[in-house]
């Protein structure tokens, strides 16, 4: 029976030291993140390669209107052609947050490759002859504003062996600004983010 007692009492001490470890979380500043680089993506990757986008981007003139006014852009598809799992929609969005500050581009989320990006603008319209729904406000035909502008591109990953510990990964965001009336490109850009690391850290 005291065995029994000693095993028991051995046994919840076990349990409560274990739950009463716990690791914290730590918030991360990512305006002064001095922990070293990732060789995967990481955020400030997907910083670094909007920023530079959209500053050639305005350094080429492509998103300058003649006539002073703002470009209507569409975000079409960007292609993730790396090893890794990685939400694109990372990338684009901030690029549309540089460029709509930059109050040169309008971008319009009424529609996009897979349909629109905010469905409401559609389900919205259904209101329309709705005896409930004061009729004042509802949206009418014909405002939707079609897009000028098209952006699309492709995110590449390159893995190279440089020597028996160390590997260099070679990631390319490559970006098409196309102008739907034409379908030219008036504008591409390439960013390139080398990393070169430890073998042992790579882990796809």
């Amino acid at each position: 029976m005291k065995k029994l007692i000693i095993f028991t009492l051995l046994a919840l001490i076990a349990v409560t030291t274990g739950c009463g470890k716990r690791n914290e979380a730590t918030m991360i500043d990512p305006n002064n993140d001095k922990n070293p680089r990732i060789m995967g993506l990481g955020y400030r990757d997907f910083e670094q390669a909007a920023s530079t986008a959209v500053q050639e981007m305005f350094s080429s003139g492509a998103v300058n209107k003649p006539d002073g006014g703002r470009y209507i852009m569409v975000v079409s598809r960007v292609l993730n052609d790396t090893m890794q799992n990685i939400d694109t929609d990372l990338l684009v969005k901030k690029i549309r947050v540089d460029l709509l500050r930059s109050g040169r581009v309008i971008t319009t989320t009424a529609m996009g490759i897979n349909g629109a990006e905010d469905p409401m603008v559609a389900k919205a319209r259904k209101l329309r002859n709705n005896d409930e729904v004061n009729q004042k406000n509802v949206a009418r035909k014909g405002k939707i504003v079609a897009p000028e502008l098209s952006l699309s591109g492709k995110i590449i990953q390159r893995n190279h062996r440089i020597d028996s510990s160390t590997d260099q990964i070679e990631y390319f965001f490559m970006l098409t600004l196309t102008e739907i009336e034409t379908g030219l490109a008036i504008w591409e850009g390439e960013t390139p983010i080398i990393k070169r690391g430890d073998s042992g850290t790579v882990n796809w």
